[in-house]
């Protein structure tokens, strides 16, 4: 056990360490979401007229609706970025070393996964903390709630982009797949509104969104910041992860073919 445990604190600290060489990547993780919250919001509100928004079992502002979202938001741009890293590292060829160490290629990418969504969480708190700072905030048990769910969604989004990069070949083709999977998924899901007044739209969009697996990452989010569960939610998110991880497995399998002659 303890070269699986060396191996992951290797890959954590080293997604660390090239995170904090990264600074305007931790600054624009915040500023992306902050000027939704405090720039857009007011404009979707008035837009959607949502001044408040009865969710479960209390009447909620539209800023603190879309905080879940926001907190998704980030997650699904570091699960991103990080997998773009991925890339990067098979076209400089530092990705051999990792991939032909002894150990089951699974547990090398489940730390990869575990390093990035160690990031993300830490981004999120930061960005939770900044949204406190202007009046924006949750019940105090919420944020203790959502970490072991930030820590589910994280692995389950960065698994996609894991999922994604095996398939790409040039770095310059993974950041145009970005642009095709980032926004479509976070604008058809339920991060800045919810899936009822999308309903009323569009029939159709309101089916784009009940499939589309960031809404449950979004719903998990927001219900544990609210000090509640949603269990479909989760079972969903886990369900997408299983997925997720099964096909980067298999993508970063060379006995498969899909990334032979990249690594």
């Amino acid at each position: 056990m303890k070269p699986y445990l060396t191996a992951m604190s290797a890959i954590v600290l080293r997604e660390a360490y090239r995170f904090l060489q990264q600074r305007g990547r931790f600054i624009a993780a915040l500023v992306r979401p902050l000027v939704w919250l405090l720039v857009f919001a007011a404009g979707f509100r008035a837009a959607l007229g949502l001044s408040i928004i009865p969710p479960y079992q209390t009447y909620i502002t539209y800023e603190v609706y879309i905080v879940p979202g926001l907190c998704g938001m980030i997650q699904l741009f570091n699960g991103m970025q990080s997998s773009l890293s991925l890339v990067y590292d098979r076209e400089m060829g530092s990705m051999r070393l990792l991939l032909t160490s002894p150990l089951p290629r699974w547990w090398l990418l489940f730390s990869k996964l575990v390093a990035g969504t160690a990031i993300s969480i830490l981004q999120v708190y930061a960005f939770l903390l900044i949204a406190g700072l202007f009046g924006i905030t949750m019940p105090p048990l919420g944020y203790i709630l959502v970490l072991p769910v930030l820590m589910l969604t994280g692995i389950m989004l960065g698994a996609l982009g894991l999922a994604l990069s095996s398939f790409i070949k040039q770095l310059e083709n993974f950041a145009g797949v970005m642009n095709f999977v980032i926004f479509p998924m976070f604008f058809m899901s339920s991060a800045l509104y919810p899936l009822w007044k999308m309903a009323e739209s569009s029939e159709l969009l309101f089916q784009i969104c009940s499939v589309n697996p960031f809404t449950y990452a979004v719903e998990a989010i927001r219900f544990a910041l609210y000090g509640e569960a949603n269990l479909m939610a989760l079972g969903i998110v886990l369900a997408a992860l299983i997925v997720f991880g099964g096909l980067a497995v298999i993508g970063y399998d060379p006995a498969r073919g899909l990334i032979r002659r990249k690594v």
